[in-house]
């Protein structure tokens, strides 16, 4: 497909431009980089203090609190600052838009790319704070699920970022749409509380949100196949949606390109 080659042809520019968003995200503080790192860590170990040590909350299955909150999380967090990043990222970028010949395809990426550097900091804090509470993580779960997350943000952005260029108003409506996802996300609370109600359980395990934080915690707190033991269709389920959205989203993106410079 055009998108792949794109990518491809340009992999080494997207990159450099990711890594120079991310630094220029905080090049007026003292301590650059490391808030990028430090806000998000707070957040969550705040998170684990607060329910585990104040609150004495254990987790699902008889796991430690931490070990069931952190990589829900972690999984989240990539997904939210994903998809908000990525979205807006044209309207961000749109000097680039306007005033050179840009291959604009790939500025999505360039924001998903700037924000992978937290998120694959929190994953690996959660890997090790699971590990020191005894669970040891299946690498070969955990590369799927990120290649998964990657996909299905990619595939979701490919719309998101169009709309959102042509119509200003869809970024504040979409941030307050994954803020209702969010809560309708098993991240802070388990599906085995809806267990009674199996229409709304099966919805919200279809939902591509619900799959991944799902199958990222299982790399560490099951020792099934994620994507045939429990969850074999929401797995067809999950690539089915990916794909579909990829599809259409591309679709949008390639009609609505020419109009972008005009709008910015």
């Amino acid at each position: 497909m055009e998108f792949i080659r794109t990518v491809f042809k340009n992999k080494k520019l997207i990159g450099q431009l990711g890594k120079n968003d991310f630094k220029n995200r905080f090049a007026s503080t003292s301590l650059g980089s490391i808030w990028g790192f430090l806000q998000p860590f707070v957040f969550m170990i705040t998170y684990v203090i607060v329910f585990q040590y104040i609150f004495k909350q254990g987790g699902p299955q008889g796991a430690p609190y931490v070990v069931w909150f952190m990589p829900g999380m972690a999984m989240w967090m990539t997904i939210n600052d994903g998809i908000i990043g990525a979205s807006g990222s044209i309207r961000a970028y749109s000097y680039l838009v306007k005033k050179v010949v840009f291959p604009v395809d790939i500025i999505p990426l360039i924001s998903i790319l700037a924000n992978s550097f937290v998120s694959i900091f929190l994953f690996i804090i959660a890997t090790v704070v699971c590990i020191l509470f005894g669970f040891v993580p299946n690498i070969l779960k955990i590369l799927y699920v990120i290649f998964a997350v990657y996909a299905f943000i990619i595939s979701f952005t490919r719309l998101t970022s169009a709309v959102a260029t042509l119509v200003p108003d869809f970024s504040n409506f979409l941030g307050i749409v994954m803020q209702l996802f969010m809560w309708f996300t098993p991240v802070v609370w388990d599906l085995s509380m809806v267990a009674n109600h199996v229409t709304i359980l099966r919805v919200l395990k279809c939902m591509p949100f619900t799959y991944l934080v799902t199958a990222f915690r299982e790399c560490f707190m099951n020792s099934g196949n994620i994507m045939t033991s429990s969850h074999g269709f929401y797995t067809i389920v999950f690539w089915t949606i990916t794909i579909v959205m990829f599809v259409w989203g591309n679709y949008i993106f390639k009609k609505s390109k020419k109009d972008f410079a005009d709008v910015l």
